[in-house]
């Protein structure tokens, strides 16, 4: 729920007009532009929360085949940013590891005379660590040094000198792929990140439920009356061309790149936090059309319906691409 509103001062006939051009002109755009994304340098605005970006940023310059960006996500993929994450194989902690790993790759981050995997100022940089050991082990393999430490976090050193580089299993190739892709949401692009071709259905799809009563927790189902709330539209509206968006918006905010405020395209996720240095603290997404305004199901008694996006909570934005939102861990998106 949303919680600083801007009443709409556009009538609607005129937002639909501006509506059909901006979808138009997504298509247009995305053929035109579909290799623009630059390269990643340090971490995106909010992309990572207060409390660890300045550890993340610190410790993912440790050695070469890290980058800040990398180290949240393996991060956020491994505990969701829980520091007292507990899995049912025992590994702890907001990097996950399992007591005998972290026995022997633990290190004492801040320096106060204990390793304590529990504590973030510990196990992020023995995450970061224990990635640039890796890296060593298997820094005379051919191929991409990133790439390489990746699989033999997932496979082994062994199986990556073995097979001279990434090994030819499912499971590790997934991994790297899924690490490397996840990354992207936590990169601060450097120049245009590419647009979404799969844009203008997801506003289509939007557009046609103007008008609908919101929901709280509403899927659209037929037992529901068609309703939904705000990450339930946003979900329904990418499922029609094939993207698998996580059910809760401060999930949905890792499922691509973001872009700044002044290169938002329409199909852009928009999203509102009580935290704007936060991602956790998400709490709204709209669907964005351009000019400013977005299609969203904003809270109780009210109706689907086009909003500003200018608001003192509004954190940012996110691109949706397919593997982005393949990329997510499945944990996070109960």
């Amino acid at each position: 729920m949303r919680k600083y509103w801007v009443a709409g001062g556009i009538g609607v006939g005129l937002v639909l007009g501006l509506l059909g051009l901006l979808v138009i002109g997504t298509y247009t755009a995305a053929a035109g532009l579909a290799g623009a994304g630059g390269r990643a340098v340090g971490l995106a605005k909010g992309a990572v929360p207060a409390a660890y970006q300045s550890l993340v940023q610190k410790w993912g310059t440790l050695c070469p085949a890290i980058n800040p960006a990398l180290l949240a996500a393996q991060l956020y993929q491994e505990s969701g940013w829980n520091a007292k994450a507990q899995s049912p194989a025992a590994a702890q902690g907001i990097a996950q590891f399992i007591p005998g790993t972290w026995q022997t790759h633990g290190v004492d981050g801040n320096g106060d005379g204990k390793r304590d995997v529990w504590d973030p100022e510990d196990a992020i940089p023995s995450a970061a660590s224990y990635d640039c050991e890796l890296a060593k082990y298997v820094k005379d393999a051919p191929g991409n040094a990133t790439h390489n430490m990746l699989a033999a976090y997932n496979a082994g050193a062994y199986r990556v000198i073995q097979y001279n580089g990434v090994p030819p299993y499912r499971e590790t190739q997934n991994y790297v792929k899924t690490i490397t892709t996840l990354a992207k949401s936590f990169e601060a692009p450097v120049g245009r990140v590419a647009p979404s071709k799969q844009a203008a259905a997801a506003i289509y799809f939007a557009q046609e439920r103007l008008g609908t009563k919101y929901l709280w927790g509403g899927n659209g189902t037929a037992e529901q009356g068609g309703r939904f709330d705000c990450s339930g539209l946003t979900k329904a509206a990418y499922h029609t061309v094939g993207i698998e968006l996580p059910r809760v918006a401060n999930d949905q905010w890792n499922a691509g790149p973001h872009p700044k405020r002044d290169e938002l395209l329409p199909g852009d996720l928009v999203f509102f936090a009580y935290d704007l240095n936060d991602p956790r603290s998400i709490h709204h997404v709209g669907l964005y059309v351009g000019g400013g305004y977005m299609i969203n199901a904003p809270y109780t008694g009210a109706v689907i319906r086009f909003d500003k996006i200018d608001t003192p909570d509004y954190i940012g934005a996110t691109r949706v691409t397919s593997d982005g939102a393949k990329a997510l861990p499945t944990a996070n998106a109960a």
